[in-house]
């Protein structure tokens, strides 16, 4: 037996079939009510929509701490960047970083990051680290300082 060979049920319903003339009992206004803005066509009015009236969410006074203002956000560079930009032996600094143009922004400082390979000694000077950059950096004979 197959699902096309089951034999029809009793409970399947046929769709409604609205605005076929008053005979049917839904006709002329297609059991939309009269009129208003839900009888038109392409009517979709959100849940949160009240009218046209202010809504409540911008009625209720804002409250709260928001510390967006006051986060420090840092210029993030990789070590596979240190390797391209620098010589064996360079001091990186944020200024040297914001000189050769590496770095547009200074924000509050830079951090480093540990991403590529680091195969030159360097005596990097950054406000961050994560903690593998500072392990990469070691591995390869530098040295890191925190501003």
């Amino acid at each position: 037996m197959k699902l096309e060979n089951l034999p029809k049920s009793k409970e399947t319903k046929g769709i409604k079939r609205v605005g076929r003339g008053p005979g049917s009992g839904m006709g002329k206004t297609s059991t939309r009510g009269e009129k208003g803005q839900k009888a038109r066509s392409g009517a979709s009015i959100p849940a949160w929509f009240q009218g046209g009236q202010s809504p409540l969410y911008r009625r209720i006074p804002k409250r709260g701490f928001n510390n967006k203002r006051f986060r420090c956000e840092y210029a993030t560079i990789n070590l596979d960047t240190l390797s391209k930009f620098f010589k064996d032996g360079d001091v990186v600094t944020p200024e040297v970083l914001n000189e050769r143009g590496i770095i547009k922004k200074n924000l509050c400082g830079i951090k480093v990051l540990a991403n590529g390979n680091l195969d030159k000694k360097l005596t990097v000077k950054a406000q961050r680290f994560s903690s593998k950059a500072v392990t990469k950096i070691e591995e390869a004979g530098g040295k890191t300082e925190v501003i």
